[in-house]
């Protein structure tokens, strides 16, 4: 699968339509913490979320402090973002979306 990168409008215009996410300093990455009731509950989200990265053979930089998940998204291979970190991204608002 092909990377298609984004130009800065079409970042601004993809973070428009996501829950929290906030563009980094040098604008090769997206980022969002969510918060969770339990550590139970932030390792099951991270769960459903692996495996839709597996799926999309794209992966977070993450990590997990009890009830907390900070996640850092951007295509390595290319140091920019790319259609699959949006995806990614939206796919993750639907799993916190849909955790109750």
């Amino acid at each position: 699968m092909a990377y298609r990168l984004l130009d800065p409008a079409a970042v601004e215009r993809e973070l428009t339509v996501l829950d929290g996410w906030v563009l980094s300093a040098d604008g090769k990455a997206i980022g969002r913490d969510f918060a969770f009731r339990s550590f139970i509950e932030a390792f099951a989200f991270m769960t459903r979320c692996a495996l839709v990265a597996e799926k999309l053979d794209h992966h977070p930089d993450w990590s997990n402090s009890y009830s907390k998940v900070q996640v850092s998204l951007t295509t390595h291979v290319v140091k920019a973002l790319t259609d699959r970190d949006f995806k990614l991204a939206s796919a993750m608002d639907a799993a916190f979306r849909g955790r109750d």
